[in-house]
């Protein structure tokens, strides 16, 4: 049986997102009246068809029914966990590597009182969760023993604790989990989408706690070997459902579940950008969406001589454009130049 995938877009935001709507003229996303559609992209693995809400009536029955399951799944109100707020769009979470070989700021903070020092600035800039890690997972890094990596995060973990600033934890490994959620992490953020360590699905389970469903393709040592596809879009969004459906029967019954597309994990520049630009299907799985871009080699592949360091520009131009799609939460390292922009762009967009 043909598979259809439902994409909202013609985001409309702010004021004219809450007349539409007030008019009947628009839906709100996940209830939230100041980003709303009117569109809809109805997709399969070789055909598309945009169409306006009018025009679902016309519909051919099957494709009808679902059509309204996904939008269902598109109004619903989402509730608040881990100090994320789905009513105040969007999220941020500020990167805090604690390593020496993180691909943009390995070595920055792993020293002394570096990296607290760091997390309180991201914090107070606004950050709503400090993303703490300890292994570099880089394209072509390698593993690490985790009492290495415990090691780099510990004490960290402990002042923030302390400080009662919420912290998600980017690891792999389930013992590593473990001792994080015990130090008070309240969100897990695995990039390997909970298959590198098989006890960790047993872990979250055990504590309740909120996670991450990153998608990658390989391991960080092989995944930028010629990434490949099917349909990178479709195949991202299948594999989601399959691991939220792995993680049900698993026993994990709570919908505090994140989920992340990956950029830059086992992807060319196509594959990145097709996901990006399309980031508004993924809505229809009815988590929210987390979106990395945060100076990714993406930003240098498009920007060419005009690539710089931080690439802060590419940073800020992605993060705009998911903003207008409806993304709930972005992961970046420019905390309080990010935050800038979004206020900036928000203002400009009341008059």
């Amino acid at each position: 049986m043909k598979k259809y995938y439902t994409r909202a877009c013609n985001f409309h935001y702010g004021g004219n997102s809450r007349n539409l709507v007030n008019n009947k003229k628009a839906l709100p996303l996940n209830g939230n009246l100041d980003i709303s559609f009117n569109y809809i992209e109805i997709l399969s693995r070789n055909s598309k068809k945009l169409i306006h809400l009018n025009e679902i009536k016309n519909l051919p029955l099957q494709i009808k029914k679902k059509v309204n399951k996904d939008l269902k799944i598109l109004l619903k109100r989402k509730k608040n966990f881990s100090n994320l707020n789905f009513k105040k769009l969007p999220n941020i979470i500020g990167v805090l590597n604690l390593t020496p070989d993180s691909f943009s700021d390995g070595g920055k903070y792993n020293k002394k009182k570096l990296g607290y020092n760091h997390a309180l600035q991201l914090f107070r800039s606004g950050s709503n969760i400090i993303d703490v890690g300890g292994e570099s997972t880089r394209p072509g890094s390698k593993e690490i023993k985790a009492k290495d990596e415990w090691n780099r995060i510990r004490l960290i973990l402990k002042k923030l604790n302390k400080k009662k600033i919420t912290v998600s934890l980017d690891s792999r490994k389930s013992q590593i989990m473990e001792k994080g959620i015990k130090f008070g992490v309240q969100l897990i953020n695995d990039i390997s989408g909970l298959k590198f360590d098989k006890k960790s699905i047993k872990i979250i389970k055990k504590y309740n706690t909120p996670f991450v469903i990153h998608h990658i393709q390989g391991n960080p040592s092989t995944m930028q070997t010629s990434p490949r596809y099917k349909n990178v879009l479709f195949d991202v969004y299948d594999y989601f459902e399959e691991r939220i459906k792995h993680v049900r029967l698993k026993g994990i019954k709570h919908r505090n579940i994140i989920i992340d597309p990956g950029i830059g994990f086992g992807k060319n520049l196509k594959h990145n950008i097709t996901l990006i630009s399309k980031i508004s299907l993924f809505h229809s799985l009815g988590f929210p969406i987390l979106l990395g871009t945060s100076r990714k080699s993406f930003i240098k592949n498009i920007s060419g001589r005009n690539d710089s360091k931080q690439r802060l520009g590419g940073t800020i131009g992605s993060t705009l454009f998911a903003l207008m799609q409806g993304v709930q939460i972005l992961r970046v390292h420019d905390v309080n130049e990010i935050i800038q922009s979004i206020k900036i762009f928000k203002e400009l967009l009341k008059n």
